[in-house]
């Protein structure tokens, strides 16, 4: 028998959100949901927040996904612009701004800003504003790390592939990748910004990630939060990925018993199943940037899930050459698989595009 899941409010809605949210109450319900008072594990959170000073929810489990809720009586001119810092004011993952007769305007962290707008046809608002929110709170995030200190002795200070790594990572530090699909610089206070650069552990070219394929069953990937530019260390800032332990849901990594490792990328369930399925895919590379004409993923699922793993993972399957594809992750960056992690960049940086199209 399933888990009951179940979803709380914390505030209280003002006038102009109250009949909204006691839709998407009802939404949930239909979807299996049970209300509970005591939000501190809930399986959805939702965040009824006054805009002009709104009040973080602060999780206690991974699991929660908490979405900060809030209305205004007018369409927002630049809405990523506008609601972006709520969702560090908030601790949400997802901003939720409602806007009576015309519409719900999500904002995400790392993927964008889009809107579902209110019409007479159709399912109800609510189901629609559900449809996209539910597949991002029901996703399972795949980011806990075993570390084993068995890595054989001959790897401790790395291998050709490693060094390619660090070669290529100086070349994607020289392109003035953004550290998110827009310019997060400009979107938030000072402060707000040292928030997100700790929160995240943003510094450098710490974003995106990159790794090499080395037997039929390993591979090399940068850790989290690494700079790009400066990938100095085997087992620290460049982790080989062994395994997948699905029975508690945490990647495998072989590191020396004399260095405290990095947590690898949260992109690594996402590689370990692209190299598991694609014998030919010899290296992958993820950026926040774009190219005209790839096909990309439909549901703007976060980092780190399982759910996007497995989407971008069946775009590149479907590609005529999955060895040397490049698939588009929906308002958020692309990932290339290739020959070669050099490879790769030589093919792709002529048709870079550095803004990712939000839609």
């Amino acid at each position: 028998m399933a888990a009951t899941r179940t979803y709380s409010f914390v505030g209280e809605p003002d006038p102009a959100l109250a009949p909204f949210v006691e839709e998407l109450a009802k939404g949930l319900e239909r979807h299996g949901f049970d209300r509970v008072d005591d939000p501190t594990y809930s399986d959805v959170v939702l965040n009824l927040i006054d805009p002009e000073s709104p009040k973080p929810f602060r999780r206690k489990s991974q699991g929660t996904f908490v979405a900060a809720v809030f209305a205004s009586d007018r369409e927002p001119e630049d809405g990523l612009r506008e609601n972006y810092p709520m969702l560090v004011r908030a601790l949400s993952n997802i901003a939720l701004l409602y806007v009576p007769g015309k519409g719900a305007y999500f904002t995400t962290m790392e993927r964008g800003h889009y809107v579902v707008p209110e019409n007479g046809d159709g399912p109800s608002m609510s189901e629609r504003v559900l449809e996209r929110l539910l597949p991002l709170a029901q996703s399972k995030l795949i980011i806990e790390n075993e570390f084993r200190t068995d890595l054989e002795e001959e790897l401790w200070d790395g291998d050709e592939l490693t060094e390619e790594m660090k070669e290529v990572g100086k070349r994607l530090d020289s392109l003035g990748l953004l550290p998110a699909p827009f310019p997060i610089e400009e979107l938030l206070s000072e402060r707000e910004l040292r928030h997100v650069m700790r929160l995240y552990s943003i510094g450098g070219l710490s974003y995106g990630n990159l790794s090499a394929r080395k037997d039929d069953t390993r591979f090399w990937m940068s850790a989290s939060g690494v700079d790009k530019g400066n990938l100095e260390i085997p087992g620290r800032d460049m982790l080989l990925v062994t395994g997948f332990d699905s029975e508690h849901g945490r990647m495998v990594l072989s590191v020396p018993p004399n260095v405290e490792p990095r947590r690898v990328s949260v992109d690594a369930i996402e590689h370990w199943i692209i190299y598991r399925e694609n014998p030919e895919v010899k290296a992958i590379l993820h950026i926040h940037a774009w190219m005209e004409g790839i096909p990309a993923t439909e549901i703007n699922f976060p980092c780190g899930t399982a759910e996007l793993a497995s989407s971008v993972a069946a775009l590149i399957a479907d590609e005529d050459d999955p060895g040397t594809a490049v698939v588009g992750l929906l308002n958020h960056g692309i990932t290339a698989t290739g020959e070669s992690l050099t490879e790769i960049l030589d093919r792709i940086e002529p048709r870079l595009l550095m803004q990712v199209p939000m839609v």
